[in-house]
């Protein structure tokens, strides 16, 4: 039997105008109301093909290398009183979560005869998985990417054009995440005949906070199955970092009808759901940082990939509902959490997990003796040059 999108975990599909309690739904222009319905018949359709998820169950498996390890962190453990399990999905080809949500929507955009993969990327790991997905399956690639992210991530910039694709500079605004997806709608609208937009999160308008979500369960069951196997039991918590929170939401699916506490971790300086209020931005209602003008307030992050002022709506449903937290770190915290997982395990982690480390390692007397899975969305290659800067200016003072 086909399972019904959603039912094998405790997570709740949107009703159908796309919403999770208040938040959702469908808000683009109306040239583009047609693509987005399109985009949901299509889904839905695919989901339903036995030969659609055979095939990406193979490319997850053959080329993406799924399933992704759990691994126990000893001296981590040691070092703050708990025990800390890492879903290592930075062992995923391409160095992050992104290849399992990429690879599923570059098939359904081939299923739909569209020869064009439009992305927004700001760490440049959403670029990459594109990037490489187009190369496979014989697409063309065009990645929007702000100026100021360009600068901190050159190796993924080299990356994806090694791959083949186009990146296009996203020159408004903060230059950042939010202009890049701006950039990349604009394209959409413009050429949404032969493109398919690749959004890398789980935001915008709908389907796509739900389709996202969809591609990325195949990490929570996988997290859940390896927590049983090893502990016997689910975790006490799971901590995922929180940008757009696709990461976090796919851990999320494999344990939301559990005990385990539910914990996203955002940078202070863009902490839509901490600091933000509801609003409308990409496409869709969610938390957001705005002033009392309603004006998007740009997000500061020393990591490229959650420099964003939002957060997917199905995070502000579990925020309201109560049934996650959210929890923020500095940049400072952030930091020494990247320089502890790398001397303490030998994983050198993305800055984007390293939220959800520090923020662990903040709490440790809170959580002595609990079980703590941490999702390891992505390693931290891409940001290594830009880390021995801030080292160096440390060293120096």
């Amino acid at each position: 039997r086909i399972m019904r999108l959603g039912e094998m975990n405790g997570l709740r599909d949107p009703d159908e105008s796309g919403r999770f309690g208040e938040f959702g739904g469908r808000f683009v222009p109306e040239t583009l109301i047609p693509a987005c319905l399109d985009l949901e018949k299509s889904f839905k359709a695919a989901w339903a093909d036995k030969a659609f998820r055979s095939r990406l169950d193979q490319l997850l498996s053959e080329y993406a290398g799924r399933p992704s390890p759990l691994t126990e962190c000893p001296n981590l453990s040691k070092e703050l009183g708990c025990r800390v399990l890492l879903k290592r999905e930075d062992l995923n080809h391409t160095g992050s979560h992104k290849i399992n949500n990429v690879l599923g929507q570059a098939l359904l955009a081939q299923r739909m005869g569209k020869t064009r993969l439009l992305a927004e990327t700001g760490a440049g790991q959403h670029g990459v998985a594109t990037a490489t997905a187009a190369a496979l399956l014989g697409m063309e690639c065009c990645v929007y990417m702000g100026e100021v992210d360009i600068e901190r991530q050159k190796l993924n910039v080299f990356r994806m054009r090694l791959l083949g694709a186009e990146v296009r500079t996203a020159l408004s605004g903060s230059r950042t995440l939010k202009d890049a997806i701006n950039e990349a709608m604009r394209d959409w609208v413009a050429t949404v005949e032969e493109s398919h937009y690749c959004l890398g999160s789980v935001m915008g308008p709908h389907p796509y906070p739900w389709m996202v979500r969809t591609f990325h369960e195949v990490l929570g069951k996988e997290a859940r199955e390896q927590s049983e196997e090893r502990l016997g039991t689910v975790p006490d918590l799971v901590v995922a970092c929180v940008g757009g929170g696709s990461n976090a939401i796919g851990i999320f699916s494999g344990f939301a009808d559990s005990e385990a506490e539910l914990v996203g971790v955002e940078p202070s300086g863009g902490a839509a759901v901490g600091r933000g209020v509801p609003g409308v931005v990409h496409g869709s209602r969610s938390f957001l940082l705005q002033d009392e003008f309603g004006q998007v307030l740009e997000a500061e992050s020393i990591s490229a990939g959650l420099d964003y002022p939002g957060v997917g709506p199905e995070h502000s449903h579990l925020a309201d509902s109560g049934r996650a937290r959210y929890e923020s770190v500095t940049d400072e915290e952030v930091i020494e959490a990247f320089q502890l997982l790398s001397r303490m395990e030998g994983i050198i982690p993305a800055l984007e997990p390293a939220h959800a480390i520090a923020w662990v390692s903040r709490e440790r007397k809170s959580l002595e003796g609990k079980t703590v899975l941490i999702n390891l969305s992505g390693r931290g290659d891409k940001d290594v040059g830009q880390m021995m800067e801030v080292l160096e200016v440390d060293d120096e003072k």
